[in-house]
Parts: structure tokens; sequence; C-alpha cells
């Protein structure tokens, strides 16, 4: 089922249990190939790239035990021979986080070059090589891709590593290729988002050695080996956000229960800046929608207002659409700027069909006009970017009538049960 046919125009009403964080559970997952203990994951959410880990798991002969209603995963890694390219998911940019621990556990391992991700434009995997060669790891080209081999020992006891870039996922290549092993391992321009801190604390619960968490600078000590343990996943704040959005975006009242209210700060700002306001305390946050909402406008004389999203702890880059999507809700002009991606933004002319008026004004910025009356639209064909996809939706459970969006099944890679959550909330919506 690709497709998401919707009946828009109607408020959403309800309260809401956020999914576990995508991005906390797939580098957890791929950690957990650090030990032969037996690992036991809470708030596991039921995503098609968890699966696909799972599923290479048990075919490398591991024991995997997921029930999808508890979200509840049990894993027991076995000894694990050589694996061959085929064995590993290259339908997702995640397997890149294999690098370091299917390397570290195998002693070597193959990657393809093609591994999918979101269609957000030129994604390096320059960084993550450096950043393991700075521990040693020997990493050749091959005709299938990537040959990466375990180190026999460090080239130093106390590494000092700068990445060119913040980048989530060569961060947590580093972190889990040094944990094990011996000396200190110091990685500074380090990313520090709310996945990368859970990795780091489920890590820690493994008996591994960090100092630095939530910082760009994170300190290694590395340890012989490391042990099972029990971790419950952090709550999915991309998630969170997307559902306040929706309230807002179909002026009804919705509650979202979580637990990271510590790290929906800056979030929450911008929905203030776009005029919408949040109730939130440790327990979760809340949402009453209106019709329309008024900018706060920009204190600098002949400054456009604008919701700019780079690495955290700026507002994630990840959550743009949902914002974007916000946009046409707001009465006047908004800029939106992602520092991030290049070709994030293509999906923008999707957003037109509905008679939303967007301005494309280079490849990281777009102007939003809000307040402009729209129209429901069958023909809407969505990027493969999960939450463009649920920005197109937004628009669509705004409008009066019936919408379309084809190829919607990213959403699944990071939101379960998205579809009936939705309807819990008073949607008609049904996938096709």
């Amino acid at each position: 089922m690709e497709n998401l046919r919707v009946l828009g125009g109607q408020p959403l009403n309800g309260k809401v249990v956020p999914a576990g964080n995508k991005n906390a559970s797939l580098p957890i997952l791929c950690a957990t190939l650090l030990t032969s203990d037996e690992v036991t994951l809470h708030n596991l959410p039921d995503i098609t790239d968890v699966r696909r880990f799972l599923k290479m798991f048990e075919a490398l002969g591991s024991e995997v035990d997921y029930c999808a209603k508890s979200q509840i995963g049990v894993i027991r890694h076995k000894d694990l021979s050589r694996v061959s390219p085929e064995q590993i998911p290259a339908q997702m940019r995640s397997s890149i986080l294999l690098f370091s621990s299917l390397t570290a556990r195998v002693g070597e391992a193959t990657f393809h070059s093609n591994t999918k991700g979101c269609a957000l434009g030129l994604r390096e995997v320059d960084p993550h090589i450096y950043a393991l060669k700075s521990l040693g790891y020997q990493v050749e080209m091959a005709t299938e891709g990537f040959t990466f081999r375990k180190p026999n020992g460090r080239p130093s006891d106390n590494i000092i590593y700068w990445l060119d870039y913040a980048s989530v996922t060569a961060t947590e290549n580093f972190i889990m290729g040094a944990v094990i092993g011996k000396g200190t391992a110091t990685l500074h321009n380090a990313a520090c988002e709310p996945h990368v801190q859970d990795l780091c604390r489920f890590l820690l619960k493994m008996g591994a050695k960090i100092k630095g968490i939530g910082t760009n600078r994170i300190i290694i000590e590395g340890v012989e080996g490391l042990n099972g343990c029990n971790h419950r996943i952090i709550d999915d704040h991309h998630e969170i956000a997307s559902f306040l959005a929706i309230g807002a975006m179909t002026a009804g009242k919705i509650e979202v229960v979580h637990s990271i209210d510590e790290h929906m700060g800056l979030i929450y700002r911008q929905f203030q800046r776009m005029g919408i306001h949040i109730e939130h305390d440790a327990n979760g946050a809340s949402v009453e929608g209106k019709e329309f909402y008024t900018i706060e406008p920009s204190i600098t004389p002949n400054a456009y207002p604008k919701i700019e999203a780079a690495p955290w702890p700026y507002l994630p880059a990840d959550l743009l659409p949902p914002f974007i999507a916000l946009g046409v809700a707001c009465k006047g002009d908004l800029l939106f700027w992602n520092k991030v991606y290049e070709g994030a933004l293509h999906w923008i002319p999707e957003l037109t069909k509905f008679g939303a008026f967007a301005h494309v004004t280079d490849p990281h910025s777009v102007i939003i006009k809000g307040g402009l009356p729209l129209r429901a639209a069958t023909s809407i064909e969505c990027p493969y970017i999960i939450r463009a996809c649920i920005a197109l939706l937004m628009v669509a459970l705004r409008v009066e009538g019936e919408s379309v969006l084809h190829n919607a099944s990213p959403i699944l890679r990071a939101h379960p049960n998205f579809a009936e959550k939705l309807r819990s909330l008073g949607c008609q919506v049904s996938w096709e």
C-alpha cells in the first residue's frame, strides 16, 4: 500500500503517544553487534528500517524476538562469520552505521556504495571513512563498494579527531568504533542530537566509558568488551512535533504524551514564532489550533521572518517540512532556510497543487505566502523524504475535500501506525 487517501477539512482532536525515535533505534540496533550478551530494547518502533535490521540479524544467525504490540525487542548475537554485501540492507541510509559495528564484530565487511536514504541531495561517505581510519580501521575500494577491516590496534593511545562538519551518522560510527580498544579517543565537532545522546547512554549501560554526552566534544576511553543491558529508546521528537503541527494545521486540539521535554525547547520556540502556542511540561505537550496564525514580526528592519534548520541544537532539518506546511496557515510571508541539505526542497511544487504560494529562492530556501485559499488535490506525488510526505499530508488534512498522496510509504520508515493514530483523532484516512 503506497498511497494515502485523505478526507480533509475537519479539526483533529485527541491524545497521541509517540513512537520510539527511529534515528536512535537504528544506531542502537547496530551497537548490539558489539556484544554477545542478550540486549533488551523497549519502545523499539515497528517501522520498516527496524524490520530490515532485525531480518539481517536473523539471516546472520542471531536470536531475535520482537513483539510489535509491546515494541520490545530481545536480541542475542551468536558467533558471526563473514558477511556478504547482499546480506546488508541497501534500501536505507542507516546501513552505513554498520561500517564500525559490523566490522568490529566480524573483522572484515564489504558494503555497497549505493545505500538508499531520503532524497535530500548528495550525502557523503567521506566523513565516515576518515573518522574510522583515524581509529586504525583499514578501508579499501572494492568492486561492490567499500571493504572495512578491523584494526589490530589503534594508531596511538590518545587519538584526537575533528569532523569536517557535525555529521550525526559519522559521529555515531566514530563512537561505536572507539568504545572497544585500548587508549582514549576524542572527537571534536561531534553531533549532539537527542538520538546521538541516546546511543551514548545505551553504550554506557553496556559498560562503555563516554564523556561529553550532549556536547560537541566526545571523549571515549576504550574498554576490553561490552555486556548486555536493558534500554528504553527515547520518544521521537520528530513525531511529537509532527502531531502538534497537525493539531495546529487542522484547528484541532491534540495532546502528545512524551518524556523528552528537555529536548523540545527550540522546537516549541519555532511554533511560537509562527503564532502557535504550545502548552508543555514534563509529561508532554498540547496545542489548541485556530484557522489562521499571526507570524511574530522581525525586529530587524527589512528582514524576513524566518525559520532556520541546522545541526542540533538548531531546529532539526528533518522537521523543516512540517513547519513549511504550517506556513500556509500563517497570514503573511515566511522564509524557511535549510542549512544542511541542498536537495531537500524539490517537493515544493507538489505543495502548490493545493493552491499554496511557494517561491524557492535557492536550493536551501523557500518563501511561503500564507493565508491564501487552498483546494484538495488528487495527484500529489510524494518525494522519498519522510517528513516532506507528512508536510503534504498536513495540507491535505487542512483543506476540505478528498486528496490522494501517491507514494507516501516513506512515512512508514519512521512512524508506525501513523494512519491509525490519525483515525483515532477523527481523521478519515486510508492506505491503498
